[in-house]
């Protein structure tokens, strides 16, 4: 089965798995989860208490990692590759955090969105679209939107519970601010991400800056 994502009006394409059942799913702390721990109970959903379904897993993981790589898009043809070049650094380097993996994996990334050029307006007419008639894509792409938030705030949790709130948080700053950019969106403050104290909230470079 395949999830069609249609965030732009191009389709995302992701693979997808069958959903494990939702039961109060465990976090993810990155940097105290091992290589060898992720590739041998959170993919193959046997981590006791974690229970979110392995394809959203990786979708956050690949949001987390373009948040931290300071890129300012969404590579809509590329959850596999990252996929593939994160489960070769992990079995490379079992020992290693999940957190460095991520922070130094490379992969090829194809088919860029840019974020500060998409307005919330926009987005959430889509989106809420999406949610009602495929909602596994909308959760699935929520998925990678609360990694790259996470990512953008320092915090290195992965709670996949609190992705719900994390959307509902997103939907009404783009209902307040609709001439917002996703970008700006995901830099604010959102009641399911944690962020770090003392870290300014994320800034477009110069070259992603968009119209007020």
């Amino acid at each position: 089965m395949r999830r069609l994502i249609a965030l732009t009006g191009a389709a995302l394409l992701v693979a997808a798995a069958s959903l494990t059942a939702q039961s109060r799913a465990a976090e993810l702390n990155l940097a105290a989860v091992s290589c060898a721990k992720y590739e041998n109970e959170v993919l193959t959903a046997s981590l006791p208490g974690y229970s979110a379904d392995s394809i959203d897993t990786v979708m956050w993981l690949f949001g987390y990692a373009t948040a931290k790589s300071g890129d300012r898009v969404m590579y809509g043809d590329s959850l596999r590759a990252f996929g593939f070049a994160l489960d070769a650094e992990c079995k490379d380097n079992p020992s290693h955090s999940l957190l460095d993996a991520v922070r130094s994996v490379t992969s090829k990334r194809e088919n860029p969105m840019d974020l500060t050029h998409l307005d919330c307006a926009t987005f959430e007419t889509r989106h809420q679209n999406l949610a009602k008639t495929d909602p596994q894509s909308a959760n699935t792409l929520t998925m990678w939107l609360f990694g790259f938030a996470v990512g953008l705030s320092g915090s290195h949790i992965l709670d996949p519970d609190e992705v719900h709130k994390f959307d509902a948080g997103l939907l009404e700053h783009c209902s307040k601010r609709p001439q917002d950019s996703v970008f700006d969106a995901l830099s604010a403050p959102n009641p399911a991400v944690a962020r770090t104290p003392g870290l300014p909230e994320a800034k477009a470079h110069p070259e992603h800056a968009h119209a007020p």
